[in-house]
């Protein structure tokens, strides 16, 4: 009997009407289908609002007891995942264990394309196996296609032990849906070269990891206003902001915010609660501590007023 492919039918696969002639056409043609296309992009994450919002209070929550955030995939669904968990400690001053990813292949595969790791359904479940998972933590799986074997197999064993389950894929119809918490698809149609789920499919998906990791952050507390006040002070850029910050919401001069934030140990929610309120960085920390770490709680301001004001000409 004829076997048919199992990836014949997927929207991820399918040839774009756009695009047919694509290699005959002129450069500046090929910039604007590929503008046009990703037009597609915006609407389709706009329709999974709901189900980010969702995913956003399901990440919040165990985030708030105690929980991790681990994600799996393959491929550029796996790199993306790298990247999200990567940007989390400098930006928002998280342990790296916090939200962690999971790339088949390994850090290699992040460097250079391992093909058939994807495949490896078995390893997809020992590589979730490794963390221990507990029912606090959350697992977003990331999978343009919605049937990637390895990304399948982690969310198995995932579900056997009681974590949360988040779907991430640009396949709207994935069996998967039915074995989740949750299911985000935004449906970007077809690619301007069949299959390169790099382009349309990897910007949806950027663009829906990006919400539910720094949403997320945001109602943990990890930010006063739109200011980054859990940055990590790592570099002279970084140490820059943290000093700026200051400025802002302490009205001191950037030297005077360098000596505060010296004796807070670089420590720029604690340095902002020691001088608002006249506390020592014990006290400072103490404080937040009781704060549930909102800095707009300890120190009972709102920064919104002093940001607009910066705005205005």
């Amino acid at each position: 009997m004829p076997t048919q492919s199992k990836w014949h039918a997927l929207p991820t696969e399918a040839i774009n009407p756009v695009s047919l002639a694509v290699d005959k056409a002129p450069v500046t043609e090929i910039v604007d289908m590929v503008i046009n296309e990703d037009r597609k992009v915006i609407a389709a994450v706009q329709k999974e609002r709901e189900r980010i919002a969702h995913g956003v209070e399901i990440i919040t929550q165990a985030l708030k007891k105690g929980g991790r955030i681990i994600l799996i995939g393959a491929g550029t669904s796996g790199r993306l995942g790298v990247v999200e968990a990567a940007e989390m400690p400098p930006t928002f001053g998280t342990p790296p264990t916090l939200v962690q990813a999971i790339m088949a292949g390994g850090q290699e595969a992040v460097f250079k394309a391992k093909e058939g790791v994807e495949d490896n359904y078995e390893e997809g479940a020992r590589s979730i196996g490794r963390l221990r998972l507990g029912k606090k933590d959350v697992v977003i799986g990331v999978s343009a296609s919605g049937i990637t074997p390895f990304v399948r197999g982690g969310l198995t064993r995932a579900r056997k032990v009681g974590a949360k389950i988040i779907f991430v894929t640009c396949w709207p119809k994935s069996e998967l849906q039915n074995y989740v918490d949750l299911q985000i698809a935004p449906a970007v149609g077809p690619e301007i070269i069949a299959g390169s789920t790099r382009l349309k499919a990897g910007t949806a998906t950027k663009m829906v990891l990006n919400m539910l990791t720094t949403i997320s952050m945001i109602k943990v507390g990890k930010t006063y206003g739109n200011l980054m006040v859990d940055v990590r002070t790592g570099s002279e850029k970084l140490r820059d902001r943290a000093r700026r910050i200051i400025g802002i919401v302490n009205g001191l001069s950037y030297d005077d915010a360098d000596a505060l934030l010296k004796r807070a140990k670089w420590n720029v929610k604690a340095a902002i609660v020691m001088q608002k309120a006249d506390l020592t960085l014990p006290q400072a920390i103490k404080r937040l501590k009781k704060a549930d770490d909102l800095v707009r709680d300890a120190i009972g301001e709102d920064i919104e007023p002093t940001l607009r004001a910066l705005l205005k000409p």
